[in-house]
């Protein structure tokens, strides 16, 4: 026998008898519930059991009246919407048309929730298998068939937005809630709607809006105040449609302000009297930056602006160079270029962002102008000499040449002639290191440094080879006094400080003869022996006339000075303590100095203010080979230290120029013609313009040639029967 009890099976039947219902149940029951629906739906909750109404519409989904439901619910939804709610929406004024249509919205929204709860078993049973739309899906096309569709309301929903948006748009402050309220319903109930009856003439009348507002500007405004106008249109419609506009708006409305405010009137504001080249002029960069940040939305605008840069900036760089006034100041002039550039790599950075097309733009804007004046080489020459002169004779002025300097190579870059350059600072090094003006080695080997850099080092080999010289030459001359047994500091009688140059590598000039003083001679002569002693393969000639002299002067009121004059004033000024008056013509036989050498040499000793260390007679500023000179025994200066310069010849610097460029067209001829030979040695074979583009391209870092020149070349060398030509193929001839 089993200790488990025994299990007995059952199950639950239906009742054997059906529930018989009142016939009239249901429209009794429907209108209790529709009474309860109605109250609901207009917001009113007195007296309600939403137990008991919860009850009756589950009990007509549970004994098959869904259908009555669900039609009864249709039919109360329509007519409240139709009778109350539009006509609520569409009597109301147009300041409070969306207020109302979105508060008439949260109350139907509202009241859906609360119907749906109530009649859950029929939307979960009768309306899943009749294939019906479900409660809130029912409610929500109801409400968008009968009120958003409503032929008024469908008319003036447009109408109203569109209204309050150009209200805000005037300076009007609006509650954006119920824009955006609306917005999300339209998106919400129709995505198309929004697009076809909101957007589409929103962006329509959002054109004509900023047509006119930009006419009204360009007419009334200076184009700073437009632009700020446009940044701040542009920054209100991005606000506007994050907040209550779909995001697929925000491009379009923005694309149409760019277009009306910007694109239509770009030419116009950038060329304006207050525009962009007053903006320049004025160093307005806050404007500057906006009219960039503004005008490369649209397409062409960064290339307007950069033309017009580049036409200005020629035009402004073409004035300076080639006006006269600015000719007679070259440090001036390149000091200007100088502050023209810094302006402009300035502007570029801070404003333009650094954008590669400016750079360029400025870049050839600079090489236009800066070679149509033919000495602008010898300008920029110029200027590295007066600034490594004024270098040497301030304090701390070391510091700041290497900045100077690395700016004046960004000049230095756009010359087509810098060979010419090679020859200006060439002969500029030269006086440098020779007068002892020279900042420090180190300044002139950095310098020489980025001439290499930028031409190559057969550039600059002669440059490094004076340097070389001058360090070689403080060596000789303490071998020198060493072998003497005199200490060149303490000694006695005349001090020879030479500098032993190699002739073909230093600038040469026309030199003037010149008698030494006795005591110089014999100084002089034991150098020449001392250095011949050990370099007897050599040749010294000597260059008085690149010489300084310091002359210790003590004149008639015992007063003394020291006199720092050239080789020739020194040969002059020491006759004088053999004798109390000299006339030109002796002063000539005694030095054997040429008679319009001579004659600079005594005006400068005689004739300037403050520096007449010699009286003349008669007193007049023309020297005549009979006029008589003296010492001047009430001569004073308030320096001890007098540095009297020699008058410049007439003219000389022009002469001295037509030289200088000769010279360097003569060198650029052999330049021309090995570029010509090693390309046609690597090619064998080549066209006229293929030959003439490719020996360019190999002088480029020295020097641009013209064309012309290098077909010139061409002839030559054909004429020489290095190449051959056959019909404008050049063939070369090993």
């Amino acid at each position: 026998m089993s200790d488990h009890p025994r299990k007995s099976n059952f199950t639950i039947e239906p009742f054997k008898n059906p529930v018989i219902l009142d016939p009239g149940y249901a429209d009794k029951t429907w209108e209790m519930l529709e009474h309860g629906i109605r109250k609901i739906l207009n917001n009113n909750y007195d007296g309600l059991s939403f137990e008991v109404l919860h009850r009756n519409a589950y009990n007509m989904a549970l004994h098959g009246f869904g259908e009555k439901l669900y039609s009864g619910l249709v039919t109360t939804l329509t007519r409240h919407l139709q009778e109350q709610v539009s006509a609520s929406i569409e009597a109301a004024g147009d300041d409070q048309f969306l207020e109302e249509l979105n508060r008439r919205w949260l109350e139907h929204d509202k009241a859906l929730t609360v119907i749906r709860d109530l009649v859950a078993l029929m939307d979960t049973t009768y309306v899943s298998e009749s294939h019906k739309t479900p409660v809130l899906s029912l409610g929500l096309d109801l409400w968008r068939d009968n009120v958003i569709h409503s032929k008024e309301i469908q008319a003036r929903l447009p109408r109203a937005l569109l209204r309050i948006l150009q209200r805000e748009r005037m300076g009007e402050v609006i509650i954006r809630d119920s824009v955006k309220n609306t917005k999300t319903l339209i998106m919400y109930l129709e995505p198309s709607s929004y697009q076809k009856d909101f957007e589409k003439p929103f962006l329509d009348d959002s054109a004509i809006f900023y047509a006119g507002e930009s006419q009204v500007l360009m007419e009334r405004c200076h184009c700073g105040e437009y632009l700020q106008m446009v940044e701040r249109r542009l920054r209100e419609e991005k606000e506007r449609a994050s907040h209550y506009l779909d995001d697929s708006t925000e491009p379009k409305i923005i694309s149409i302000v760019e277009e009306e405010m910007i694109a239509k009137h770009m030419r116009s504001l950038v060329h304006m009297d207050s525009g962009l080249v007053s903006m320049l002029l004025r160093d307005e960069y806050e404007d500057l930056g906006r009219m960039y940040s503004l005008l490369r939305r649209c397409a062409g605008g960064v290339s307007t602006i950069r033309d017009l840069v580049t036409s200005h900036l020629r035009e402004t760089g073409k004035q300076l160079v080639t006006d006269a006034a600015s000719s007679r100041n070259p440090v001036d002039l390149v000091r200007r270029l100088l502050d023209t550039k810094d302006k402009y790599d300035r502007i570029i950075a801070g404003v333009f962002g650094d954008d590669k097309t400016f750079q360029t733009a400025v870049s050839t804007s600079f090489e236009y102008f800066i070679n149509l004046n033919s000495r602008s080489a010898e300008f920029i020459s110029l200027y590295v000499d007066d600034t490594l002169r004024k270098a040497s004779e301030e304090a701390g002025g070391k510091e700041d040449v290497e900045i100077v300097l690395h700016k004046v190579m960004a000049l230095f870059r756009y010359l087509q002639e810098k060979d010419v350059f090679e020859k200006y600072h060439k002969q500029h090094l030269a006086n440098r290191l020779l007068s002892g003006r020279a900042v420090s080695d180190d300044a002139e080997r950095s310098l020489i440094a980025k001439l290499g850099v930028e031409c190559g080092n057969n550039f600059t080999s002669k440059l490094e080879q004076m340097l070389t010289d001058i360090k070689f030459s403080q060596g000789i001359i303490r071998g020198f006094y060493a072998s003497q047994g005199v200490d060149e500091e303490a000694g006695e009688g005349p001090i020879l400080a030479a500098q032993v140059l190699t002739g073909a590598i230093w600038p040469t000039r026309p030199s003037t003869a010149c008698k030494l003083p006795d005591e110089m001679h014999d100084v002089c002569e034991k150098f020449r022996a001392y250095y011949l002693g050990s370099h007897g393969c050599r040749k010294l000639t000597w260059q008085t006339d690149l010489g300084t002299a310091d002359v210790a002067a003590t004149f008639g009121n015992g007063q003394k000075h020291e006199l720092n004059v050239s080789t020739c004033q020194m040969c002059v000024l020491v006759l004088f303590n053999s004798a109390d008056r000299l006339s030109c013509k002796d002063i000539q036989q005694a030095t054997a100095i040429p008679l319009p050498d001579l004659k600079r040499c005594l005006w400068s000793l005689a004739c300037v203010p403050d520096m007449n260390v010699l009286c003349k007679n008669p007193m007049n500023d023309d020297i005549a080979e009979d006029d008589v000179f003296c010492v001047n025994d009430n001569f004073t200066s308030n320096s001890f230290q007098v540095k009297i310069d020699t008058a410049a010849a007439e003219e000389s610097s022009e002469s001295e120029q037509q030289e200088i460029r000769q010279k360097a067209e003569e060198v650029r001829k052999h330049q021309i013609d090995a570029a010509i030979i090693r390309v046609m040695k690597a090619q064998r074979v080549l066209n006229l313009d293929g030959l003439v583009a490719e020996v360019a391209k190999q002088l480029r870092p020295r020097v641009l040639p013209d064309p012309a020149v290098i077909k010139r070349r061409i002839e030559s060398l054909i004429e020489r029967e290095y190449l051959e030509d056959n019909r404008n193929q050049y063939q070369y001839i090993a």
